[in-house]
């Protein structure tokens, strides 16, 4: 009896749930063999989807809706979860708590004895607590929004899997919008990172990625003033997309990005330090923070770490250049590639940036990316070491190699596969 492609995607699908559930159960120690064991074959699952999904036309309404059922089944199993010590999400708390309690985040330092009252039994877990905040204002506007509503890391665990939500119902439109199968955003919805790195711990790079998938959703519609202005909010989470500012070149009016900079500038007022724009710990971030990343780490030696950072964003802007002059035509899927770029050369590569990248892996074309998305899985075992008593630093060195190597296998793989094509064109042409 042959096995339909639906079929085989209801297994995967089924496989994916059992072994995220095992995963969040073993969520207190992430990095662990348990977590290990079920979130590397979560990824496996998750790739041979990616198979069926690029090969297979059309899919079913109702394998949709299942496949997103059992996606929604796996996210709450990690929602219930408590996050790991250390987290960033207690910055989070921290932040809006600040804020609500009229306070600056860019200046104010946890661990200043003048600022123990302040604290809360959640806010006492934050890491890094001798450093003001390094996130921008978009993202401390989010955080003080959420905290006004509940103040508690459930309560932006649960904000952040509604934007989780919304990333679905916008990518459902964006694929209809282009015709492209609706089956596609199970290519989203499926990828592992979501559950550990959305429900489960909880980061704000998800509310920045639907600010992006909004902004080329307004652009594939031509509303030019949205995109610019939702793409300004998106920079204003986290930083990463600006390298994307090529790709927006003569897509949007220059009122138009005016007015997306008069909205970013509007955000950073209520944080103004005597006329200065507050960047917080930022600066600590680039001159100290290493984790995962081989080309910044290789260049280290011998160049500074400002220099380094200028260069990644070089890199993202050089690569979207490219693709703005190589693909005329819009397409949200080349949004991934200059911003997997700029990751590559950051000096630090954690689990939880290559959500920016996940709704716009559509297509095979992004196939590398989201193979480095299920290969970056090893990177967790720091976390189970730290827990054994050794100190955070450099990754284990058959970590990376095989994070890495995954991905240049990959490149291996397609290249060649590319060449066999072309021969057989140029034989049958012949």
């Amino acid at each position: 009896m042959k096995i339909t492609p639906t079929w085989r995607v209801y297994i995967l699908g089924t496989t994916l749930c059992l072994a995220l559930t095992i995963c969040s159960r073993n969520f207190g120690d992430r990095g662990g063999p348990y977590f290990m064991a079920s979130l590397t074959l979560a990824g496996i699952a998750y790739l041979l989807a990616i198979r069926e999904f690029f090969a297979t036309p059309r899919f079913s309404r109702r394998a949709v809706v299942i496949g997103l059922v059992l996606a929604a089944v796996w996210r709450i199993e990690f929602l219930r979860v408590s996050p790991g010590a250390d987290e960033d999400i207690y910055r989070y708390v921290w932040d809006g708590r600040l804020q609500r309690l009229g306070y600056n985040p860019y200046i104010v330092v946890p661990s200043d004895p003048a600022a123990k009252g302040l604290h809360t039994l959640e806010t006492r877990n934050l890491n890094n607590p001798d450093l003001p905040s390094p996130y921008p204002a978009g993202a401390q506007l989010f955080f003080r929004a959420v905290t006004a509503i509940h103040e508690s890391t459930f309560a932006l665990k649960v904000a952040f899997v509604i934007c989780d939500l919304a990333i679905v119902l916008v990518l459902l439109d964006v694929l209809r919008c282009s015709r492209r199968a609706a089956h596609l955003v199970l290519a989203y919805a499926w990828n592992p990172l979501l559950a550990v790195e959305v429900a489960g711990s909880g980061h704000i790079d998800i509310v920045g990625a639907l600010l992006l998938l909004v902004s080329a959703a307004a652009l594939g519609r031509r509303w030019r003033a949205t995109a610019a202005v939702a793409l300004g909010l998106a920079v204003a989470v986290k930083f990463l997309p600006i390298v994307l500012l090529p790709l927006y070149w003569k897509r949007v009016r220059i009122r138009d990005a005016a007015l997306a900079a008069a909205v970013l500038g509007l955000l950073y007022a209520p944080f103004l330090n005597h006329g200065r724009i507050p960047i917080g710990s930022l600066g600590t971030y680039v001159q100290n923070w290493r984790f995962n990343g081989p080309v910044f780490a290789a260049l280290d030696q011998v160049a500074p770490p400002q220099l380094l950072a200028g260069l990644a964003v070089l890199v993202g802007l050089v690569t979207a250049t490219w693709l703005r002059s190589a693909a005329p035509e819009w397409s949200p899927d080349v949004l991934a590639w200059p911003m997997a770029a700029s990751l590559l050369c950051a000096p630090a590569v954690f689990p939880w940036y290559l959500l920016w990248l996940l709704p716009f892996l559509t297509s095979v074309s992004a196939l590398l990316i989201i193979v480095w998305t299920v290969s970056i899985i090893p990177t967790y075992v720091v976390w189970h070491l730290r827990t054994l008593g050794r100190p955070w630093g450099p990754l284990p060195g058959w970590v990376m190699l095989l994070e890495y190597g995954c991905v240049a296998i990959a490149v291996a793989i397609i290249w060649l596969r590319r060449g066999r094509e072309r021969e057989h064109a140029g034989a049958l042409s012949d």
